[in-house]
C-alpha cells in the first residue's frame, strides 16, 4: 500500500555515542520518521568501554551495537562476510523491508547494502562528505562506492555540489540521485536573549581541529586580525590533532588573553558557544553541507567561511561573506565582517527566523520517505541482473567483486541451513511501537 508503514534499518559506523554531522543526522532523521508511524531501527558497532547489544534511545530508537571494534575514524574493518550473520538475524527478526546506508567510508553500509538483496530488501544509500580523486585512498573509495551503487535501490546527497561529487565518483546517472540537505532544530539554537553590548567582537569557532577543516588557516590568519583589530577576541571548541599548533600559536604571538580554547564541546553545550560571539569563522577545505554553519546562523551569527563545496547552498548571500581558502583572503572577509557586525547591518534575530523557515527536519523526514517510497515501488533486481551489473565495473575489479557476490550468496545459504529461519525470535510487530507511543505520553 502505498502509505502503509515502512520497517527501515538505518545503518552506519558513525552513530551516538560519537558527535558528527552524519550522527545527528541518523538519529533526527530516525525520530521524525518514527514520528510518522514508520518502524526504525539503527545497526552500528559497539563503543567502548560497554556500549554492545541492544539500547534505546529516546523518544523509542532501537539501536543494535554489533560487537565490532573500529579500525581507525570509528570505521570498521570491511570483510563482507562477518557481518551478515548479524545482519540477517536483525533484518529477519525486526521484520525490516529498507535500509537505508550511510557515509562512504562506513564499511557496515557497504555490507548492508550487499546484503541486502538476498533477503529480498531494498536499499537506499545517502552520502554526506565530498572526496577527490587522484590519491590513493579516493580511489580505492571512488571505486569500491561504485561497485555498491551498481545495486542500491536510490542515492541521495546533502548538496548539489555533494550530488555532482558523488555522480562523478560513483559513475551514476544524474537523474538517478536525489538531494534533500541536512537540517536543525530550530529551537535549540536561539539568538542571544539581549544583544551584546560591549565593543569587543567575539568570533567563534566549533570545529573538528584537524587539517581538512581548515584549521593551518586559522593559525595563520588569527594572529594577523588580532593585530591589526585590538577589538576582536576568539572562541575556539573542538579538539583534535590540530589543537597543539592553536596552542602553540597562542604561546608564540602571547594572545592567551585574546583566544579562548574550550577544548571538546557536547553538543547541548554548542549554543552557549555560539551565543557568546558575533561572527562566526568556518575555515574548512572542503565541506559537503556544513551543518556547523546552519547552526552558527540559526543562533544569530554572521557567517565567514571559505567557499569550498556545499557551503554556498546553505545560506542567503546577506547571511555570510566568503573567503578563498588562503591567509589574505580570510582576513579581508573578517575584516568586512567586523563592519557588518559593529554598524548593526545582521539582524540577529531575523536571521534565525528566516533559518527556522528554511530548514525543518519534519520536511526533511517527509522528502526522504518519498525517496523510499519511489524505492519500494520500483521492481526488484534478480541475482543474474546484479552480476552484469557488477561485471560492468571493469575487466579487473568486475570479476573481484562478482567472485565476493558469489560467495555471499553461498554463504548466505549456509546459514539458512545451520540458522533456520523458524528459529529466530521474531520481534513483536507492536511492541516498539507501543513503547514509542509510552515515551510520547511521559
Amino acid at each position: 500500500m502505498a502509505n502503509s508503514p515502512l520497517s527501515i534499518a538505518m545503518i552506519s559506523d558513525f552513530f551516538h555515542p560519537n558527535v558528527g554531522g552524519v550522527e545527528n543526522h541518523i538519529y533526527m532523521l530516525s525520530v521524525n520518521l518514527l514520528r510518522r508511524g514508520h518502524k526504525v531501527i539503527v545497526i552500528t558497532h559497539s563503543y567502548p568501554p560497554d556500549r554492545v547489544g541492544v539500547r534505546w534511545l529516546l523518544p523509542g530508537l532501537k539501536v543494535y551495537y554489533i560487537p565490532f571494534t573500529t579500525l581507525v575514524s570509528s570505521a570498521t574493518l570491511p570483510d563482507f562476510l562477518t557481518f551478515l550473520p548479524y545482519f540477517r538475524n536483525i533484518i529477519l527478526r525486526e521484520r525490516i523491508t529498507l535500509i537505508h546506508a550511510h557515509a562512504s567510508l562506513s564499511a557496515l553500509g557497504h555490507e548492508g547494502i550487499l546484503h541486502a538483496h538476498l533477503l529480498g530488501v531494498r536499499t537506499v544509500f545517502t552520502d554526506h562528505s565530498l572526496f577527490g580523486f587522484a590519491d590513493a585512498a579516493s580511489i580505492l573509495t571512488n571505486k569500491l562506492l561504485e561497485a555498491t551503487m551498481r545495486t542500491v535501490g536510490a542515492t541521495i546527497c546533502v548538496s548539489h555540489t555533494g550530488r555532482e561529487n558523488t555522480v562523478l565518483r560513483a559513475n551514476l546517472a544524474p537523474e538517478d540521485v536525489y538531494v534533500i540537505p541536512n537540517s536543525l532544530i530550530a529551537d535549540q539554537f536561539l539568538p542571544a536573549a539581549t544583544p551584546l553590548t560591549s565593543d569587543t567582537v567575539t568570533i567563534v569557532v566549533v570545529s573538528r581541529l584537524a587539517y581538512r577543516k581548515g584549521v593551518d588557516l586559522l593559525v595563520a590568519a588569527a594572529p594577523r586580525i588580532c593585530a591589526a583589530c585590538p577589538n576582536v577576541r576568539f572562541v575556539v571548541g573542538g579538539d583534535g590533532p590540530k589543537l597543539i599548533d592553536l596552542l602553540q600559536m597562542r604561546e608564540k604571538y602571547f594572545l592567551q588573553d585574546r583566544i579562548e580554547l574550550l577544548g571538546p564541546v557536547l553538543h547541548r553545550d554548542v549554543p552557549k558557544v555560539l551565543t557568546r560571539g558575533a561572527i562566526f569563522l568556518n575555515t574548512s577545505l572542503t565541506e559537503a553541507f556544513g551543518t556547523a554553519i546552519l547552526e552558527a546562523a540559526c543562533a544569530g551569527l554572521y557567517i565567514v567561511s571559505t567557499r569550498v563545496g556545499g557551503v554556498p547552498e546553505i545560506l542567503p548571500e546577506d547571511m555570510i561573506s566568503f573567503a578563498l581558502p588562503t591567509e589574505d583572503d580570510i582576513f579581508r572577509a573578517i575584516v568586512e565582517a567586523i563592519d557588518i557586525v559593529q554598524h548593526g547591518k545582521h539582524d540577529p534575530h531575523r536571521a534565525h527566523e528566516r533559518i527556522r523557515g528554511f530548514y525543518d527536519w519534519k520536511q526533511v523526514a517527509v522528502r526522504t520517505e518519498k525517496v523510499y517510497r519511489a524505492v519500494m515501488d520500483s521492481p526488484p533486481q534478480n541475482l543474474w541482473t546484479r552480476i552484469e551489473r557488477t561485471m560492468g565495473l571493469g575487466p579487473f575489479v568486475g570479476p573481484i567483486f562478482t567472485i565476493i557476490l558469489a560467495v555471499d550468496c553461498l554463504f548466505f545459504m549456509c546459514l539458512e541451513y545451520w540458522y533456520p529461519r523458524e528459529d529466530i525470535d521474531y520481534v513483536d510487530k507492536q511492541w516498539g511501537k507501543h513503547r514509542f507511543e509510552e515515551v510520547l505520553e511521559t
